[in-house]
């Protein structure tokens, strides 16, 4: 027994935030139906690496979900939508505000025919505010959010992720949003619309920012590697040309690395007693830190840090990733049967539940490969099937 198999979530998304949120949804049982146009697709499809032809991040992002092909800027394809939400709990939906209202599928109206439906509305602005009506995208709420201001080298231009990293994060949150709206819903039996603009979630992400800035007047600068809060934490090279990470975020790391490094004299100066006073001599501890696993092999240098109970990891690439013993361990990939390519491997469930545990069941089908059994179930026949299909409503 998974633990959301009794809920039924529409995906009427596209790209990454909203459909990650149900994918995770899914990931852990709940039945998603993936809504898409019936002759673009999810634009998610085309994105990222393929194999013959075949999208491999759509693999991944629309596992365990139906997929129904539909058209809704049709009025036969807003009729399947408003019969597909009278019997379901969640509807996922990205579009700009404004289009589900002038489709006659505002949330209220939807809600009127089913009380207990949640909304949940991804934007990138949100759903009002002078910018609420602007195509909105991760890379902007990455470049507002102060993400992009705080990233990179100190003399270099400010820095983008290489990978939907915004997106991500306004993912994972309104996961939480609709458990928390599912929530209250039991409580009210009453559903609810949320509404969440992408450049938020990102934004809480990086830190109280704005507290500092109202209360000191402090703009985070670009510090690459390093962190304006603790020292030493940076990339550090070894003899063998491997690259290794280090963490010193609480006291007792802190001076273990300098005593492992042979400078156990600085433990005793007073700066060093909190993480402002050792990124005040950030230099000193580097060089330190640098020298020392630059005269010595990787290995060497981890299992000198293991010993002294100091935090260090390699820096992967996803070569190494594949043959890490601790992912390993823990199942973190896991390989899908598919009906296009055989099987693809992809990143498990984020979570291990010791009752109700997570399971990948099928990675992410074709173009309107369920709409005949989604429609089915809505009360379609066969004969109005045929029909919505010649006039391009479905595929």
């Amino acid at each position: 027994m998974t633990s959301l198999a009794d809920l039924r979530v529409i995906d009427a998304a596209t790209l990454f935030a909203g459909p990650s949120a149900a994918m995770m949804l899914g990931d852990f049982g709940a039945d998603v139906v993936k809504i898409e146009h019936p002759r673009r697709g999810d634009p998610s499809r085309g994105h990222g690496a393929s194999a013959g032809g075949v999208g491999l991040w759509w693999k991944s992002l629309s596992r365990n979900k139906r997929a129904a092909a539909v058209d809704l800027s049709r009025a036969d394809g807003q009729e399947i939508l408003r019969r597909l939400a009278a019997r379901s709990d969640v509807l996922v939906e990205n579009f700009r505000p404004g289009t589900l209202e002038r489709w006659g599928l505002a949330p209220e109206d939807l809600m009127a025919a089913n009380p207990r439906l949640i909304v949940a509305r991804m934007t990138g602005f949100g759903q009002f505010g002078p910018m609420a009506g602007q195509p909105g995208f991760g890379t902007l709420a990455e470049a507002m959010s102060g993400f992009a201001a705080m990233t990179g080298e100190p003399d270099g231009p400010p820095t983008l992720p290489p990978l939907a990293l915004a997106d991500g994060i306004a993912g994972l949150a309104m996961c939480y949003a609709i458990m928390v709206a599912l929530h209250a819903r039991e409580r009210t039996g009453r559903g609810q619309v949320i509404d969440m603009a992408i450049i938020e979630p990102i934004l809480g992400l990086l830190g109280p920012q704005m507290t500092a800035y109202k209360a000191l007047g402090v703009v985070p600068p670009r510090t690459g590697n390093r962190s304006s809060s603790n020292a030493p934490r940076n990339t550090y090279r070894t003899r063998d040309g491997r690259w290794l990470a280090i963490s010193t975020s609480a006291q007792p790391i802190a001076e273990r690395v300098v005593t492992l490094v042979g400078r156990p004299d600085l433990v005793g100066q007073p700066w060093f007693a909190t993480g402002a006073g050792r990124v005040e001599h950030v230099d000193e501890l580097d060089e330190a830190v640098a020298t020392w696993i630059g005269e010595r092999d990787a290995g060497e240098v981890i299992a000198r840090f293991e010993e002294a109970q100091a935090a260090v990891a390699p820096i992967y690439d996803v070569t190494d990733i594949a043959t890490d013993p601790q992912y390993a361990a823990l199942g973190t990939f896991v390989e899908v049967p598919d009906e296009e390519l055989g099987s693809v491997v992809m990143q498990n469930v984020l979570f291990r539940l010791s009752d109700t545990p997570g399971e990948v069941r099928w990675a992410g089908r074709r173009l309107g490969r369920d709409t005949d059994e989604v429609l089915g179930e809505l009360g379609y026949a066969a004969a109005d099937l045929a029909r919505l299909r010649e006039s391009g409503v479905i595929a």
